[in-house]
């Protein structure tokens, strides 16, 4: 069964496209066929895995703007199942203009149920904005993933996305779960370590049991063009995202057993 994530939240800089770049990677590693789609415009997913934004002659925004098939504007990375739909500054067009349209944030949900797609999974990389893009994602999506460091203006941000989220299921898309990560944590900080427990305390099961540490390789792997996994594997962040892909293929399985009951 297709799996589509979304991975987004309005504070920048929490580790969104290391997220989506390594767990989808991490989801290949276990047999799966994956699909990311870049839809911010600063496109670095896209250059993260060696395209220049802009060479494409398709990219998302042609998918939200000109209703162009999914499989027209999927291209090839250097690892083997899984590939990519890059993005580039014209997707900031779509913020402007889809607005105007009718039954405008479910262009994408639209696009990917109209054909039958040859991936076990999708994961969207999110703008760090919670505009039309983002609400288009969001409604297409089984599940929001939200990357949140243990720090108080993140975690703070938290309140914003969880008023969207009650917005999208009342409108677009009623069976839309969530799970928070906790991203770049460093066990040392007892801050990070009070913040943590309060998430896990506020939100219960709906925080991943896996936490991303910091670790300098993930930074370094976009520059590589590769994921974390392809180019440091033995790092303890390419350990930490294989881990979390086993606990989200566990919680698909446990989301299809009570879809079936």
């Amino acid at each position: 069964m297709l799996k589509t994530i979304a991975i987004s939240n309005e504070k920048g800089g929490v580790a969104k496209t290391t997220t989506t770049l390594s767990l989808g990677a991490a989801l290949v590693e276990l047999g799966n066929r994956v699909l990311l789609i870049d839809l911010d415009a600063q496109a670095n997913l896209t250059l993260a895995l060696g395209f220049e934004p802009g060479e494409s002659e398709n990219t998302s925004s042609n998918i939200m703007l000109d209703n162009i098939p999914l499989l027209d504007v999927c291209k090839k990375t250097d690892v083997e199942n899984l590939d990519i739909i890059p993005s580039s500054s014209r997707i900031e067009i779509s913020e402007q203009f889809l607005p105007v349209r009718t039954s405008y944030t479910t262009i994408l949900q639209k696009a990917i149920r109209s054909v039958s797609l040859p991936y076990d999974y999708i994961i969207l990389d999110c703008p760090p904005a919670l505009g039309a893009i983002t609400k288009n994602a969001l409604a297409a999506s089984d599940l929001l993933l939200i990357p949140t460091q243990a720090e108080y203006f993140s975690a703070y941000a938290l309140r914003n996305m969880m008023a969207l989220i009650r917005n999208i299921r009342e409108q677009d898309n009623p069976n839309l779960a969530y799970r928070i990560l906790v991203t770049m944590m460093d066990r040392r900080n007892r801050t990070h370590r009070n913040i943590h427990e309060q998430l896990r305390s506020t939100f219960g099961e709906g925080v991943f049991n896996t936490v991303i540490e910091l670790d300098t390789k993930l930074r370094e792997s976009p520059i590589a063009g590769l994921p974390i996994t392809h180019y440091k594997p033995g790092a303890r962040g390419s350990t930490q995202y294989r881990v979390l892909a086993q606990e989200l293929i566990e919680y698909a399985k446990e989301t299809e057993n009570r879809q079936a009951a």
